[in-house]
C-alpha cells in the first residue's frame, strides 16, 4: 500500500540486537553508527514500536538489526522475529505466475476468463494487465486503514464477487490503478492452474530454495510476533486490532524476516533462481495504449533517483504494519525495513536514509501540489483540530473510521499545537479504488505533520479517508 508519518518512545531505540558479529563487518564502524542513529532517532520521533531491518550490499547481507518494542511478550526486539510484509508479497504472487507460464501451463497474455469465469469483462482483461495494475478493476481496499467489513473473515471468491463485478474503472490497458482486487484474481488462477494453494507453490518453488521461512500472515499475531499499533494523528499509540482472516490473500498474504526478504532482493541482483528472462519481464516497465510509461512492472515499481541510480522498488501495508523493500540493481545494493505500525513515514524516512548511508551519491524526490484541493484538505484539517468534523464531507466508510475515541484523540493532540506555519500538498492526484489520493505536509516550529487523503472524483468528493500523523 502506499503512505505516512510520528511521537516519542524514547525507550524504543536501545532495544536491538545483531543477527552475528560477522554480518556487519563489510559496513564501517562509521556506517553503522549512522544507521543505528537514525533508525533510532526516527523511532523516538515518530512514535513507531519497533524496526527490523536487513542490508545488502555486494550481493550479500552485511547487516541486519532489530530496534524497540515488537511486543509486550519480547522482552529485546530480534531479527528472527517475521513481519506482516502485506503489498511487498505482490512481487511473490507475480513470479509465481512466471513460474507457470515456463512450465507452460498459462501465458501472461491469456485473459482472465480462461480460468477464472464471472469477472467483468474478463474476456478482455490479460494476467499480464492484473499484475500490471492495467486491469480496470477497482481496488477492494484502497483506504489505510480498515473498514467495516473487514472485522469479518473473508475468501478470495468472497472478494472478486463483490468488487470484480463492478463496471470497470477504465478499459483495460488504458491507465495505471493500484488494484489489490487484481492481484486476488491473479492469486485464484496459480492456484487453479498449479493444483496448489499459493503459500506451497511459492513454498516450494521459492522459499525453500532460498532458505527463506515465510508464513501466512493471517497466523503471524500473537505470542511470538510483533503486536500492530495505530495512532488517531498525534493521539495515544494503541494496539490495533488484525484484519479478519482473508483479506489480504495473494495481494499481501506474507509474513517474514528482513533477512529472508532480503535472500529474494539477492536472488533478484544476482538473477537466480528465476529465469533471467523472468527478472527481466518482472522489472520491465508496462506501458500503457496511449505509450506512457507506467513505472510499475510485475509486481515491483521500477524508477531511477534524480542522479540516474535505477531502482527496483515496492512498500506494504497492513493492518499495523508498514514495510519498505528497495532494490538497487548496479549497486548489488538493498534495504529492508519493516515496522509494527501503520502510521507515520518512518519506513520511508529509514529507507531512503540507509540507502543514502550506503549509497551517498542517491537524492530524493519531489511531489507537485494543487492549490484549490490545498484549501480544502486545510478546512477539513481545521474542523479536526477543533472537533467539528463536518460529516457530509466524509463518505459511509470515513464516518466509520472516525469514532468517538478517533475524533477525540485528533481534536485533543491537534489542539494543542496552535497554528501550523505551512499546509502544503506533497502528492496527487491519482487514482486508486475508484478514489483520488493526495497526501499533505503540516509543518509547525517543532514538528511536521502528514495527511494521506482519498476522495471521490470530483470537485466536490466525499473524503473516503483523512488521516493525520506525525512527519519526520
Amino acid at each position: 500500500m502506499t503512505p505516512f508519518r510520528r511521537f516519542a518512545l524514547a525507550a524504543a531505540a536501545l532495544a536491538a540486537t545483531t543477527a552475528t558479529g560477522a554480518l556487519a563487518q563489510a559496513l564501517t564502524p562509521t556506517q553503522t553508527e549512522a544507521i543505528d542513529t537514525l533508525v533510532t532517532n526516527t523511532l523516538a520521533d515518530t512514535g513507531v514500536p519497533s524496526a527490523s531491518i536487513a542490508v545488502v550490499q555486494g550481493g550479500k547481507i552485511v547487516y541486519a538489526k532489530a530496534y524497540g518494542k515488537q511486543s509486550d511478550a519480547i522482552p529485546q526486539a530480534r531479527t528472527d522475529v517475521p513481519y506482516q510484509i502485506a503489498s511487498i508479497s505482490k512481487q511473490f504472487t507475480a513470479a509465481a505466475i512466471l513460474l507457470l507460464e515456463d512450465q507452460g501451463k498459462l501465458s501472461l497474455d491469456d485473459t482472465v476468463s480462461k480460468y477464472i469465469p464471472g469477472i467483468t469483462d474478463g474476456d478482455t482483461i490479460t494476467i499480464r494487465q492484473l499484475l500490471s495494475h492495467t486491469s480496470g478493476l477497482q481496488d477492494y481496499w484502497p483506504q489505510d486503514y480498515s473498514f467495516a467489513a473487514m472485522e469479518h473473515p473473508t475468501t478470495p471468491q468472497q472478494i472478486v464477487d463483490r468488487w470484480a463485478r463492478k463496471p470497470l474503472d477504465f478499459a483495460p490497458g488504458t491507465q495505471w490503478q493500484y488494484s489489490n482486487t487484481g492481484y486476488v484474481v491473479a492469486g485464484m488462477i496459480v492456484e487453479k492452474v498449479s493444483g496448489m494453494k499459493l503459500l506451497d507453490f511459492l513454498r516450494k518453488n521459492i522459499f525453500t530454495p532460498l532458505d527463506m521461512h515465510p508464513i501466512d500472515q493471517d497466523k503471524a499475531i500473537g505470542k511470538g510476533y510483533p503486536t500492530p499499533y495505530h495512532r488517531y494523528a498525534l493521539g495515544p499509540v494503541r494496539p490495533e486490532a488484525p484484519a479478519a482472516p482473508g483479506w489480504l490473500y495473494a495481494a499481501g498474504e506474507l509474513a517474514m524476516t528482513p533477512t529472508d526478504l532480503a535472500r529474494w532482493d539477492i536472488a533478484r541482483i544476482d538473477r537466480t533462481l528465476l529465469p533471467a528472462d523472468d527478472w527481466q519481464a518482472q522489472e520491465t516497465p508496462i506501458i500503457l495504449a496511449d505509450g506512457k510509461d507506467t513505472g510499475y512492472g510485475l509486481g515491483v515499481e521500477i524508477g531511477k533517483t534524480k542522479t540516474g541510480v535505477p531502482y527496483i522498488e515496492h512498500n506494504g501495508e497492513a493492518v499495523g504494519f508498514l514495510s519498505e523493500n528497495i532494490v538497487y540493481p548496479d549497486q548489488k545494493a538493498a534495504v529492508v525495513v519493516l515496522t509494527n505500525s501503520d502510521f507515520s513515514d518512518a519506513v520511508f524516512t529509514m529507507g531512503k536514509g540507509i540507502s543514502d548511508v550506503i549509497l551517498p551519491q542517491l537524492a530524493a524526490t519531489s511531489d507537485d501540489s494543487e492549490a484549490t484541493h490545498t484549501a480544502e484538505a486545510r478546512k477539513v484539517f481545521d474542523q479536526l483540530r477543533s472537533g467539528q468534523l463536518d460529516r457530509s464531507l466524509m463518505t459511509a466508510d470515513a464516518n466509520y473510521y472516525f469514532t468517538p475515541t478517533a475524533l477525540g484523540d485528533y481534536q485533543s493532540s491537534l489542539s494543542k499545537l496552535g497554528e501550523p506555519t505551512a499546509f502544503e500538498a506533497t502528492r496527487g492526484p491519482r487514482l486508486r479504488g475508484g478514489f483520488v489520493n493526495r497526501n499533505y505536509k503540516v509543518t509547525y516550529p517543532d514538528r511536521t505533520l502528514e495527511i494521506v487523503t482519498y476522495a471521490e472524483p470530483g470537485d466536490n468528493g466525499r473524503y473516503e479517508q483523512f488521516l493525520v500523523m506525525p512527519a519526520s
